[in-house]
């Protein structure tokens, strides 16, 4: 028989056990720290000597590699001759709009500063990319990928790849950013790319895995304003992940990627060990242009021969209007964590809001701008989420955004959309123009649910896809066509809402969503940031 004595130490060392376990289970999400040192650099993509922007020595930027939940601190150190900012595309920061890296949420970091970025990969897995979001500098580099790996206790619907390679798409100017912002600045449009580059590379790049084994191809599209298709001779395509999402695992030959865009697909080397080629070209252009690189098995001694695989016709809209219509939600994967808290499912959701959002080429005091509803968006001297946190006036006006000014003669602005935290909200964007045009809102993940052509009308709500629609950030809408999504704003903040062809986005084509309640509280929004640099109407303000 125990004694009470004995019973009382059996019961302390319980609790104590109970606490320990607590403590563990509650215990913060592991650190990773960093330290990205942005500079000029000579690089020659193209085989022409350019200045490129580097960030410690490397062109592309360093791979960003994490697990669901990190906390991640990227101290980055601006030693270029202009002021500079990082932002992480498709990274929700949740209830931190501070870390988006956007001159609407944060000053820029000028020459020979710094900024520590802390960004939490909450509830996130798959693979993402960060870029500069100032001016032009996306077009002189600065960029990389980000991979979001689940936890270990999570399981993936799919066997563990032998290895993982992310390659970075994108078109390149042998001009760099300060040429190609002369050349937006006095009212001229940019010409057509100069090639393209698959890590940095226009021909040569290779990549080595084992026969028999399945690797994992992360494709981002990084470039400035050029949709691209990807493909591998001899071998099928197993598309798993896009936009941070499980997908339904269908098999392609090959697959549009847009600017802004990333998935992840499996490959498997089940073919004759030698070299193939791999192919990344322009989509929706006349003149087609080409990167080609290779696949190499480890045990090859045959060099890639024969034809090039081919592609869709370069022009070829419905092809790829079709092949969109094909990606569906993988809804049997488990997502980044088990049991999410308040699960629904977004067809049977009421829609609070409808947003119509049209793009548009306008001639502003004589000079090339472009708009949203009739509306070119201007950075103010002071971010707008200071200007928000610290109520400062004058900055920007909640009232300015008008969804019926599409068809108004345009004019310059700062439009920022209110609306709402937990509004389900509903957002076509309308695209009159005959050049595809590809949308980013930051913060947030939306359901695609919906593509047609010509002019959008509630009538073609009945052809929505309210089963198994992909998740995204990022989303195309093709020429004299629309795109419908749903979208869950759950995620307090100033986000930005824009256009993922940087010269139309340079020259205007965005605008921000305030996504708001009238609680102050560590729950739904943290607080301003201890290190956040401070400027316009906000410096002095006391943090």
């Amino acid at each position: 028989m125990i004694g009470s004595r004995s019973m009382m130490l059996l019961l302390s060392v319980g609790i104590l056990a109970c606490l320990g376990a607590f403590m563990v289970v509650e215990a913060e999400d592991p650190y990773i720290y960093l330290t990205w040192v942005v500079t000029y650099g000579t690089i020659a993509p193209l085989g022409k000597p350019q200045q490129g922007i580097l960030i410690n020595g490397l062109f592309p930027g360093p791979r960003l590699d994490c697990t669901t939940n990190n906390n991640v601190i990227i101290n980055v150190i601006n030693k270029i001759d202009q002021p500079f900012l990082l932002t992480w595309n498709g990274i929700k920061n949740r209830k931190s709009s501070w870390q988006d890296g956007t001159l609407g949420t944060n000053c820029p970091i000028p020459p020979g500063r710094s900024f520590t970025y802390h960004v939490q990969v909450k509830d996130q897995i798959g693979t993402f990319m960060y870029f500069p979001s100032t001016q032009m500098h996306k077009a002189s580099g600065g960029f990389g990928g980000i991979n979001i790996y689940s936890r270990a206790r999570i399981p993936v619907p799919y066997a563990k790849p032998s290895g993982d390679f992310h390659l970075l798409l994108g078109d390149w100017y042998k001009a760099g950013h300060k040429t190609l912002q002369r050349t937006l600045d006095s009212g001229r449009k940019l010409a057509f790319p100069d090639g393209l580059l698959i890590n940095g590379k226009n021909k040569g790049i290779k990549f080595t895995g084992d026969p028999g084994k399945t690797y994992m191809i992360r494709l981002s599209n990084v470039g400035l304003s050029t949709s691209i298709n990807f493909r591998i001779q001899g071998h099928k395509m197993k598309l798993v992940e896009m936009g941070g999402s499980h997908t339904i695992q269908t098999t392609y030959d090959s697959l549009d990627i847009h600017v802004g865009q990333s998935l992840a697909v499996l490959v498997t080397l089940n073919q004759q060990a030698r070299d193939y080629f791999i192919v990344a070209s322009s989509r929706f252009t006349s003149n087609v242009l080409t990167s080609t690189g290779y696949l190499r098995y480890s045990n090859s001694n045959v060099r890639a021969s024969g034809a090039l695989p081919a592609g869709p016709r370069a022009t070829d809209v419905t092809w790829s209007v079709k092949q969109a219509r094909s990606f569906r939600s993988n809804l049997t994967a488990s997502a980044a964590r088990p049991n999410p808290q308040g699960t629904y499912h977004y067809g049977t959701k009421k829609i609070a809001k409808t947003i119509q959002l049209s793009n548009s080429e306008a001639k502003i005091n004589g000079r090339l701008r472009y708009a949203i509803n009739g509306m070119s968006y201007v950075n103010p001297s002071t971010p707008l989420k200071l200007a928000d946190w610290f109520n400062i006036p004058g900055v920007f006006n909640l009232q300015t955004f008008n969804k019926r000014r599409a068809t108004a003669p345009a004019r310059l602005a700062t439009p920022v959309i209110g609306a709402l935290l937990h509004d389900f909200v509903e957002i076509i964007f309308s695209n009159t123009e005959n050049t595809i045009q590809s949308w980013y809102l930051a913060g947030n993940d939306f359901w695609v649910v919906g593509y047609g052509p010509l002019k959008w009308t509630p009538a073609q709500r009945k052809h929505y896809n309210l089963v198994d629609a992909p998740l995204s950030y990022t989303i195309q809408v093709y020429p004299k066509s629309w795109t419908a999504i749903l979208l869950p704003l759950d995620n307090k903040g100033m986000w930005n809402l824009r256009s993922q062809i940087w010269p139309r986005r340079y020259l205007g084509q965005e605008l921000y969503v305030k996504v708001w309640n009238n609680q102050r509280s560590l729950y739904t929004e943290y607080d301003i940031p201890k290190n956040a640099l401070l400027c316009g109407k906000a410096r002095g303000k006391h943090v």
